[in-house]
């Protein structure tokens, strides 16, 4: 991806400041092909999330789309932050 391991680290201590803890409140089981895959699907569902980073986009890319949730590779993922940090500099 064209970053460095500090950059790395800049990134996962931002997201460690602003991560909360998701509750279960439904199990959507089954939607995927993987029973191992769910678990990420439904912390995606139950936290609201509109995006979810995955290499994986032939299992969860329908899925996904059904709860209103883009499955998005994690390098464009990283281009969109990296997009909006430049527009704010």
């Amino acid at each position: 991806m064209g970053i460095t391991a500090k950059e790395v680290g800049t990134v996962l201590d931002a997201l460690a400041a602003v991560v909360e803890p998701v509750i279960f409140r439904f199990l959507w089981r089954p939607q995927l092909r993987d029973p191992a895959d769910e678990m990420v699907l439904e912390t995606a569902v139950n936290g609201g999330a509109d995006r979810l980073a995955t290499f994986n986009m032939r299992h969860f890319g329908s899925a996904a789309r059904g709860f209103g949730i883009r499955a998005v590779l994690p390098g464009a993922i990283w281009k969109e932050i990296r997009g909006v940090n430049q527009e704010k500099k």
